[in-house]
């Protein structure tokens, strides 16, 4: 994973790489439309929609760290361990250890 041992040790790189409270926050709600995209889907039996989730969550996020955190998304360098970042920082903002 690029000089990361573990999700452990990456993930503190992650959270500095998302210190713009407008960025967290579009991470926030590129998430909860995956989330609603895929229920949605499933729910309709329209499984086609289904491409519309790694848009909605990647859109809204690469647009949180292009024009408000001005860095390049970790996605490009890490894929794996900034999607497991992705769920881990939404959890964490929906309990409120992380402030959005």
């Amino acid at each position: 994973m690029s000089g990361y041992s573990s999700f452990a040790e990456f993930y503190p790189f992650y959270l500095s790489e998302h210190g713009n409270r407008i960025c967290r926050r579009m991470h926030f709600i590129g998430s909860t439309l995956v989330l609603a995209v895929i229920v949605l889907a499933l729910a309709s039996g329209r499984l086609r929609w289904l491409w519309l989730a790694p848009v909605a969550g990647y859109g809204f996020a690469w647009l949180g760290h292009f024009a408000f955190e001005k860095n390049r998304p970790a996605t490009f360098r890490h894929p794996l361990y900034s999607l497991m970042g992705d769920w881990v920082m939404y959890g964490q903002m929906l309990r409120g250890r992380i402030r959005f």
